[in-house]
């Protein structure tokens, strides 16, 4: 298995937007998407986007975002659209694509990440600290969450 920035491996473009589209969707055209894979292709650049792969099959996605929350601008940068295909599930994949997501944004110099989600107690288990609720536009409330990159250990924490 293999984690790397989508720009190193572009035909996997496609499946990353309709993944993103049909997970995280919610009311929002493809385009929508589209546009955050192509600004993600960028070295160096916020947003990246992040590919796990065994061979040429692709199994899942996670993104580094300047902001993923409308209502939190404050807070920089994001861990985002995190997806594991259905049949990569339960294999400890979604842990790394944080953890690489983590070094990565730590070897940047940042000092924490961010994220957003709908549901409780799943980010809790890989170090993430809940830090309070917020307002996805135009009105669902979600569940803030904070990983200092200092206190990095890496492990899930159950």
């Amino acid at each position: 298995m293999n984690i790397q920035p989508l720009y190193t491996a572009p035909q996997h473009a496609e499946q990353v937007i309709d993944w993103q589209w049909q997970a995280f969707g919610d009311g929002l055209p493809r385009e929508f998407f589209a546009s955050i894979v192509a600004h993600s292709q960028i070295p160096g650049a916020l947003p990246l986007t992040f590919i796990a792969t065994e061979g040429q099959r692709l199994l899942g996605t996670v993104g580094l975002w300047r902001c993923d929350l409308i209502t939190r601008q404050d807070l920089c940068p994001w861990l985002a659209a995190l997806y594991v295909d259905e049949s990569a599930r339960g294999k400890g994949l979604a842990g790394q694509l944080q953890r690489h997501v983590q070094a990565y944004a730590a070897e940047a110099g940042h000092r924490d990440l961010h994220l957003w989600s709908a549901c409780r107690d799943f980010y809790e288990r890989y170090g993430w600290h809940y830090i309070g609720d917020a307002l996805e536009y135009p009105h669902k409330t979600v569940h803030l969450y904070r990983y200092m990159l200092a206190d990095s250990a890496g492990g899930v924490t159950e």
